[in-house]
């Protein structure tokens, strides 16, 4: 049995028992800790999107737009737990995100916007998340970091672009996100949020 399915086999198990000892089940949600962007930079998102010639796609709707700190998977409500006390001890300092590119990857079809230049703030935020989040069970993501918003998935090849006018991003918070599949978007409920510094 490989590790993935051993996990996913104990996994099960544990929501069988818990539900045999404690009547409780234990539910699981696909979690994620994001960026948010506030309504001023979202239209800022939008209007990159909006002003992309010929663009085509499955648009990403406008209140699920967010940048990626670490994805969690399906998290039970003890890890989730776990998750929120390292969130709430996380002592990051607030930083300025310059959103001046547009790009897209061709395996997955999704067309993105992002930072040339990922701030050290965030970095560092991020760095540390892998690094408490080992507390509860996750394994660190090992592919290296690229801050992005996903502006439309399924699209038509765009080429690279660098934005004359870049969009400014000011964070001071980060949040903890719940993601459903299938049904109408927005697909993401934001459940908790932290600020920084």
């Amino acid at each position: 049995m490989r590790p993935s399915s051993r996990l996913e086999y104990k996994r099960k198990f544990d929501a069988i028992m818990g539900t045999l000892f404690t009547g409780k089940s234990l539910v699981e949600e696909r979690l994620f800790l994001a960026l948010w962007p506030d309504p001023g930079v979202r239209r800022g998102l939008l209007g990159i999107r909006d002003g992309l010639s010929g663009f085509r796609g499955r648009p990403t709707h406008p209140e699920d737009m967010h940048i990626t700190l670490v994805f969690l998977g399906q998290v039970e409500q003890q890890r989730r737990a776990c998750v929120e006390q390292v969130a709430a001890a996380v002592r990051g300092r607030p930083f300025e995100l310059q959103i001046d590119q547009v790009g897209f990857w061709g395996r997955p079809r999704i067309l993105w916007s992002g930072p040339s230049t990922v701030p050290e703030e965030l970095k560092q935020l991020v760095q540390e998340f892998k690094i408490t989040l080992a507390d509860c069970g996750f394994e660190p993501e090992r592919r290296p970091y690229a801050a992005h918003v996903t502006l439309a998935r399924k699209a038509r090849p765009v080429g690279f672009q660098e934005l004359e006018r870049p969009l400014s991003w000011p964070v001071e918070e980060f949040v903890l996100v719940a993601s459903r599949t299938g049904g109408d978007p927005p697909r993401y409920r934001v459940l908790k949020r932290w600020r920084l510094g």
